[in-house]
This record gives structure tokens, C-alpha cells and sequence, in this order.
């Protein structure tokens, strides 16, 4: 399996070879105008996808019966239909479309009926745009794909009519090619240069009908600017409740550390002492071993509070930085861990920690509860964010609905705007990738 794929969408492996256009193309090329047909063609097949779609929910909402019945399911297969054409528009043409600003809103209950299904669809603004766009796709987005492909069928026939449109005027008791009547053998070799004209014209169209295709696309789903706020400001809200309590936790956490450990020790050697000081005339024998005992608490103390410190905040962390932290992980770990890192820069320190005990908690569930053998770490700075990939060879299953283990990761990195992608097939393996947005402000300190 390949460590470096990204989760979150199926790639056909013959298209994710093919060249990007990030931007306008300028000029012609051969190569890039067979590369824009192919596409036109595939994004034609989409509108097709696209009709079937429109049908099914037009024909769930018509539906008599049982109240929504269908109409969740098919507005479910619409928004993956969607999500699916983002992903072509940002590969093929670099055009980014934001995807939706929240899941799709909860079906009322005891709605029955045409007009609650219509209500139902039309009270969610990012659901009524798919539904609108899967309306008209299959018309308008049709047409625009479908241009190349027409002038490719049209230039065809221009150049059959070159050879046979003769006879075939004289059978069919006229004949025309666009704006040209076919009434010699003068005409039908223009009918045929025109129609060799609109070849080249559609390999020069083809990639420039892509990108307008995907223009097109982000107009018709991309939310407007009021939802994005709305639904960031529902993220901020979430992820600072998620913080607060966390922060809670660990005060709580601390707390209970520091009562029920160094505190403990503390008031045992208080008591200790206050005995040596009362025995200290009649029995300095005794004296001596109190002393001893008050030591032994202290040093115990002591090592207590360097734990709970190094839960806090780990020494190597702070002192050599996440890369040398990460290595320092890896050695402990029981599941025997390779290491790959590139990171030109360490980044700001309440990112570094979060970083750090994901990566710790993704170990501890390797060690735990995967029958590992082998683990791989790979962090990377790419772009304005920290990625991390951890694979391991076990038997798969992890699921982050299940179990607190990595909700915590996923709220601890919420918190810093980043997310966590878990695939687990049964029989393994397991990838758990870990995006978190940052900046590296100073250089390297440590090799990679």
C-alpha cells in the first residue's frame, strides 16, 4: 500500500497520470487538445450520471407513500456526485470549489408529502444548489463538455461529405454542410476543407472547454461567502468547546497528579521532619533514620514532578524539536517504527505538542490493539501544512467512531484547524493521515 496516498477520494490510476492544467492554456498543443477531448468526453459522460441522478430524486419527491422515503438517500447520491466533479475540476483544471459547509440537514419528522419533501430540500442552501445543478447540469453542462466532441462529429462528416457527398445530394434531393449546399464536386471538396479545419479547432477547444466546464461548475455549487462564514464560525465554536474542555481535563488531570503523588509525598515529609525535630534530643538515632525516610520522599517528589512536567511538555520536545521527539517515539515504541522526516523548520510549539502526542496516541493504539509488526512514520512540510502519515501492518479495523483514542487526536487537532483521515480495512493495513495548517518560523536545528 502506498504510504503517500491521500484518503478522501478514488483516483482512477490511468487519469492521475495525466498532465495538470492549473491555469487559462495559452497556444497549441497536440498532446494537451487530445488530453482536453478525453476529458470533454468523460465530463459528457458525467452529465449523463447527473440525468440518472435528477430522475431519481424527481421521482423519490413525486413519490406516494411513505413520507421523505427516498429523497435522503438520493440527495446523498447527488452530493457524491458533486464531490466527484470537484475533484476534476481542481485535478484537470486547478479550479478549487469548496465542498459543503456542513453535512446535509436532518430530515423532520412526520413530514410526509410533495410539498414537505420540496421544503425539506430547499431549507438547506448548499442542498437546494446540488439540486438545482443536478437539474441543469444534464442540459446546460452537457452542452459545454459536449462542444469538442461535436466539433470533432461535424468535421468528420464535412470530410466524408468530400468523398461521397456528391451522390448522396444527388439521392437525397439536396445536401447541405453548415452554410455550404453540396451541388458539385467544387462544393463537397469545400464541405471537406472546413470540416479538416474543425478538427485542430477542437483539439484547440478542448482544454479551454474544460476549464470553463470547471468555472461553470464552481458557479453553480461553490456556497457563497455568508455560508463559509457561517459554517467557520460553527467550526470555531466547536473546536474552542472541544479546547476548553480538554484544557479542563488536563487541569483536572494535574491536579489529581499533583494531590494524590508529590503533594502526598510533601506532607509525608513534612511529618517526617516534624518528628526528627521532636526526637532530635532524646533519640538522634532515630533522628538519622527519619532523615534518611525524608530524603527517600523528597527524592520521590522530586521524580513525580519531573514526570508530570515531562507529560506536559517532554524535554526532548522542547530541546530538539518535534523531528528528534518523533525518533525518540519511535525507539519506544514495542512495534518496531521506521522513520521518515523532512521538515525544513520547526514549527510554532502548541503545534509541535499537538503533533507530538497524536503521534503518540496513534502508537500507543499501534502497540495496543493492532498485532503490528511493523510501523512507518512519515512527517513532511508541504505547502503551509505539517503532514503525518502512520502505517502499520496489523489486522485494520480502526475506526474513529469507536473507541476515544483517536476522537481525542481529532479533536486535538481540530483545535488547530487540521484533520485526521483514519482507512482500516479488515485484515489491515491501517493509514492514519494527520493534516495540521502551520508555519515554520525558524531554520532547521536538527537533520533529517
Amino acid at each position: 500500500m502506498d504510504r503517500a496516498t491521500r484518503l478522501g477520494g478514488n483516483r482512477p490510476a490511468d487519469e492521475s497520470k495525466e498532465p495538470k492544467e492549473l491555469k487559462e492554456p495559452k497556444g497549441f498543443s497536440v498532446m494537451a487538445g487530445w488530453v482536453g477531448l478525453r476529458r470533454s468526453l468523460a465530463l459528457c459522460w458525467t452529465a449523463t450520471a447527473a440525468f440518472g441522478r435528477s430522475l431519481s430524486v424527481c421521482g423519490a419527491i413525486s413519490l406516494m407513500g411513505p413520507g421523505l422515503g427516498l429523497v435522503p438517500r438520493a440527495m446523498e447520491g447527488i452530493r457524491d456526485l458533486a464531490a466527484h466533479r470537484r475533484e476534476l475540476a481542481l485535478r484537470w483544471s486547478g479550479v478549487e470549489i469548496p465542498g459543503p459547509p456542513g453535512p446535509l440537514p436532518p430530515v423532520p419528522e412526520g413530514a410526509s408529502g410533495v410539498v414537505a419533501r420540496y421544503r425539506w430540500i430547499m431549507s438547506d442552501p448548499q442542498t437546494r444548489r446540488e439540486y438545482v445543478w443536478v437539474l441543469v447540469d444534464p442540459l446546460a453542462g452537457a452542452l459545454l463538455a459536449c462542444l469538442p466532441l461535436a466539433l470533432v462529429l461535424s468535421g468528420a462528416w464535412g470530410i466524408f461529405l468530400a468523398f461521397f457527398g456528391v451522390p448522396l445530394s444527388a439521392e437525397w434531393d439536396g445536401l447541405w454542410y453548415q452554410f455550404i449546399p453540396i451541388e458539385g464536386r467544387a462544393t463537397a471538396v469545400l464541405a471537406g476543407v472546413l470540416g479538416a479545419l474543425q478538427l485542430p479547432l477542437a483539439l484547440w477547444a478542448a482544454p479551454r472547454v474544460v476549464r470553463r466546464h470547471a468555472l461553470y461548475t464552481r458557479a453553480m455549487l461553490a456556497p457563497s461567502e455568508s455560508e463559509l462564514m457561517a459554517g467557520r464560525i460553527r467550526h470555531l465554536a466547536a473546536t474552542r468547546s472541544d479546547a476548553v474542555d480538554t484544557q479542563m481535563a488536563e487541569i483536572r488531570r494535574i491536579e489529581r497528579d499533583l494531590h494524590d503523588g508529590a503533594q502526598a509525598r510533601l506532607v509525608a515529609m513534612g511529618m517526617t521532619l516534624d518528628a526528627a525535630e521532636n526526637l532530635l534530643e532524646t533519640d538522634p538515632e532515630a533522628v538519622r533514620a527519619l532523615l534518611v525516610e525524608a530524603r527517600e520522599s523528597s527524592s520521590k517528589a522530586l521524580a513525580e514532578l519531573r514526570d508530570l512536567v515531562r507529560g506536559i511538555h517532554p524535554p526532548v520536545l522542547a530541546d530538539r524539536g518535534l523531528a528528534d521527539a518523533v525518533r525518540s517515539l519511535a525507539l519506544t515504541c514495542p512495534v518496531r517504527t521506521e522513520v521518515e522526516i523532512d521538515l525544513p523548520g520547526r514549527p510554532e510549539m502548541p503545534v509541535e505538542s499537538a503533533a507530538y502526542f497524536a503521534i503518540s496516541e496513534v502508537l500507543t493504539n499501534v502497540a495496543k490493539h493492532s498485532g503490528a509488526d511493523r510501523a512507518w512514520i512519515d512527517l513532511r512540510y508541504d505547502h503551509g501544512t505539517l503532514r503525518i502519515t502512520v502505517t502499520d501492518d496489523g489486522h485494520g479495523g480502526a475506526d474513529v467512531s469507536r473507541g476515544t483514542g483517536l476522537r481525542g487526536i481529532e479533536r486535538r487537532l481540530a483545535t488547530f484547524d487540521g484533520v485526521l483521515a483514519v482507512n482500516s480495512p479488515v485484515n489491515g493495513p491501517t493509514l492514519v493521515t494527520m493534516e495540521l495548517p502551520c508555519v515554520l518560523p525558524s531554520p532547521k536545528t536538527t537533520s533529517s
